[in-house]
């Protein structure tokens, strides 16, 4: 019910652009929310960016006016479209799905979510 398959890491310099794309088959006419997490070694999981099936979205500070979540039309598959990229975005990138509308406090926190996908790397060199 609940599967998700990231893809569209990989490495780049300063600067530079990536879209991460999660497939989520389930999504369609369902109550849900959609977050992207990021890891780095030694750091704890933090959240990017959140979409709901109202449309809501949340950013972090960090990424506002550089990273972008979006849905394709058949609203199975979110998009992360990740601008101006700088080394301290480099970590494991992880698509989460929970099949609730999460208020928008909830929806950068790693614990509101249910289902993980096995996350995709991005690696941002200076």
């Amino acid at each position: 019910q609940g599967q998700l398959v990231e893809s569209g890491g990989g490495s780049v310099q300063t600067g530079g652009s990536l879209r991460l794309s999660c497939v989520v088959s389930t999504l369609r006419y369902s109550e849900y929310s959609v977050g992207w997490f990021r890891q780095s070694p030694g750091k704890e999981r933090e959240g990017v960016a959140a979409i709901v099936s109202d449309g809501t979205t949340a950013y972090a500070d960090s990424v506002k006016g550089r990273f972008t979540i979006s849905q394709d039309n058949t609203q199975t598959i979110i998009f992360l479209q990740m601008n101006n990229l700088k080394p301290e975005d480099t970590a494991m990138y992880y698509c989460a799905l929970v099949f609730i509308r999460l208020s928008e406090s909830a929806l950068l926190r790693p614990v509101a979510f249910q289902y993980w996908g096995q996350g995709t790397q991005v690696t941002v060199s200076s």
